[in-house]
C-alpha cells in the first residue's frame, strides 16, 4: 500500500459525502456524533492539534496524525491546503486505519482493531435492519384470509361468553307466553291446538 492509495481513498469517501473538511464541519460532525476519524496533517499547528483532541472527546471518536502535510492532504480533498478531516462512515475509517496500520503497525495497528470491530457491528445491525424491513414488507403483502365458517366461528365466541348466537337465516324462536283465548298454549315452533269437542270448556 503506498501513500497514493491512502491519499486516493481519502478523495473518494469526500466524493461520497463521508468526510468533513475543514475545523468547524469536523467540530459539528463531532457534536452531532457523526464524526467516526478525525485526521489531522503532519504538520498541523498545536492549536489545531488541541482542536481536534477536544473534538474527539467531545464526540467520543479517535483521531489520528496522517503521514501527510496539509498540502498533500488538501490536495486528496480539492483544496490548496487542509489540517483537519472527519471520517463519518465507520467502513471507511476502519479501511483507511487498517491501511495504514500495514505501513506502520506499530503507531496505528491498536486504533485499526478497535475500528475494525465497529465496523463489523455496524455491518451486523444494517444487516438486520434490512432482514426487518424484507418481514415487514411481507406481513403488509400477505392479507388476513377470511375464516371459512363465519357462522361457526360466531357460536364458538357465544359460547365462551356464556350465550348461544342464533345462525344467519334461522327463524326467531317464540318464547311461551300467557295463554291465548280459548285457553290454548302457544308451544315454541308450533301454532297452538283449536279447541276440539273433548278440549271445550
Amino acid at each position: 500500500m503506498t501513500p497514493n492509495h491512502l491519499l486516493s481513498l481519502i478523495g473518494l469517501a469526500k466524493r461520497a459525502g463521508r468526510l468533513e473538511v475543514g475545523e468547524e464541519p469536523v467540530g459539528a460532525a463531532a457534536r452531532a456524533r457523526h464524526a467516526r476519524l478525525i485526521l489531522l496533517a503532519a504538520d498541523a499547528a498545536d492549536n489545531t492539534l488541541r482542536r481536534a483532541r477536544h473534538f474527539a472527546e467531545a464526540g467520543n471518536a479517535p483521531w489520528i496524525s496522517l503521514p501527510f502535510t496539509k498540502a498533500e492532504l488538501g490536495g486528496a480533498v480539492g483544496r490548496s491546503s487542509c489540517a483537519m478531516a472527519a471520517l463519518t462512515d465507520v467502513g471507511l475509517a476502519s479501511s483507511l486505519c487498517a491501511k495504514l496500520a500495514a505501513l506502520d503497525t506499530e503507531r496505528y495497528g491498536d486504533l485499526a482493531a478497535q475500528l475494525d470491530v465497529k465496523a463489523q457491528k455496524a455491518l451486523q445491525r444494517q444487516a438486520e435492519q434490512r432482514r426487518h424491513e424484507k418481514k415487514l414488507q411481507k406481513g403488509k403483502a400477505r392479507s388476513p384470509a377470511p375464516p371459512k365458517n363465519a357462522d361457526a366461528a360466531r357460536q364458538r365466541i357465544a359460547r365462551k361468553a356464556g350465550r348461544r348466537e342464533r345462525p344467519e337465516g334461522a327463524p326467531a324462536s317464540v318464547k311461551k307466553g300467557p295463554a291465548p283465548r280459548g285457553g290454548a298454549y302457544r308451544v315454541k315452533g308450533k301454532l297452538p291446538r283449536s279447541p276440539g269437542p273433548g278440549n271445550s270448556t
